[in-house]
């Protein structure tokens, strides 16, 4: 078994370099003894999991790489066998797809010196699990590409990334520095198209046939299978996503979206639980700890803006604008739902969204507030362009 999976493992090492790195690469605490990259299928794990193996300096016979779909040995049996025969670093990919994965990795943890870095293409299983393993394994949450990313890898314009201090104060001399490289609203034009996953390096005319076949995984698979719910209840939720597709910027009323969609109450939080966890919506300022106390949030939008393309036929433009805004402010910072505005940035920062001829009229005797305009290259004043937070990470 072992031999087999060495094979296996010396192919997945041979495959190309990718030489740009995510965000999370340099986040990661390379110390740790076991680490876990939780997020979205597509967004590039599996890419992550190679570049971190290779970071250290062991001879390649001591790594092994195993996907836990392509095993038939306990992922415990395989570390104590890959251990006694000298490895050092074990990678698992999916390790949701394997059998009480939780205990096999307590079990690697207490009986074995490897390290383990895995992935998990969905945060369900991982919490769902009945061990704790938050004492054991540092978890880390890959999101998908940002603007600026995705510029990097299509176009080889490695620019870095920008504080939102310094986006608010001089965001005017920034993006005139920036657009010396390209055509800032030309790009963004693409990344709308297909910029949120790396997989659009496969095939930019598939695109959208990949990402429907992930949605559908996502919830015919994981979400139906880990929370028991019938096809006919998965074909509902799928109705309540095309609902915040085509809508108008939601301001989550429980009340009135059970009234809209003819689910109940008490079915709609979770509903709207499994879908947050399933990193298909993002919900500002919402609390899913447990799926029956839901803190009152504020807006939901799609996790990403690619998803508007494939869930509804007339995605409201504005929905696309924040959620566009929300993706990329996410990662490295709080946001919460003011009405005054918008979104209220780490509690100081108020900003509208809106197009290119939005006004201040909303926020004009405000501090620290300011107008984000989609369909403008440069901004002026406290009128910022919306692409450039797509820099933020």
């Amino acid at each position: 078994m072992l031999k087999k999976l060495i094979s296996l493992s010396n192919q997945f090492f041979s495959l190309p370099d990718v030489k740009f790195k995510r965000y999370l690469y340099y986040k990661i605490d390379f110390q740790s003894k076991i680490i876990g990259i939780l997020g979205q299928r597509g967004v590039g794990k599996s890419t992550l999991l190679r570049q971190i193996a290779k970071s250290y300096k062991v001879p390649t016979s001591k790594k092994l790489y195993i996907s836990a779909d392509n095993v038939t040995k306990s992922l415990s049996e395989i570390a104590q066998e890959f251990s006694e025969s000298g490895g050092e670093i074990l990678l698992i990919d999916e390790i949701h797809k394997a059998k009480d994965f939780a205990k096999e990795l307590k079990r690697i943890y207490d009986f074995t010196d490897m390290k383990v870095i895995f992935s998990g293409s969905s945060a369900l299983e991982i919490e769902n699990s009945k061990i704790d393993l938050s004492r054991r394994v540092l978890f880390y949450k890959l999101y998908s590409l940002s603007f600026r990313e995705f510029i990097a890898i299509k176009y080889g314009m490695d620019l870095p990334a920008i504080k939102l201090e310094d986006i608010v104060k001089e965001h005017q001399d920034i993006a005139l520095d920036i657009k010396k490289h390209f055509k800032p609203l030309e790009y963004l034009s693409a990344y709308k198209r297909f910029g949120s996953y790396p997989f659009f390096t496969e095939g930019e005319l598939g695109y959208d046939l990949r990402l429907v076949e992930i949605v559908n995984i996502i919830l015919d698979s994981e979400v139906a299978t880990i929370y028991n719910i019938e096809y006919q209840k998965i074909y509902t939720i799928r109705k309540l996503l095309e609902l915040f597709c085509c809508s108008v910027p939601f301001e989550l009323n429980i009340q009135n979206i059970s009234k809209l969609t003819g689910i109940s109450r008490n079915t709609l939080y979770s509903y709207l639980y499994y879908l947050q966890k399933a990193n298909l919506i993002e919900i500002t300022g919402g609390n899913f700890k447990n799926k029956k106390l839901l803190n009152k949030p504020d807006k939901i939008y799609l996790e990403n803006i690619n998803l508007y393309n494939i869930l509804c036929d007339e995605p409201n433009i504005g929905s696309v604008r924040e959620s566009f805004f929300v993706s990329q402010s996410k990662v490295n910072h709080l946001i919460k739902y003011d009405k005054r505005g918008d979104f209220l940035i780490d509690n100081r920062y108020l900003f509208e969204i809106g197009g290119k001829n939005k006004s201040f009229e909303q926020i004009k005797d405000l501090s620290d507030s300011f107008v984000v305009s989609d369909d403008l290259e440069i901004g002026y004043g406290k009128k910022i362009p919306l692409w450039l937070f797509g820099f933020l990470y």
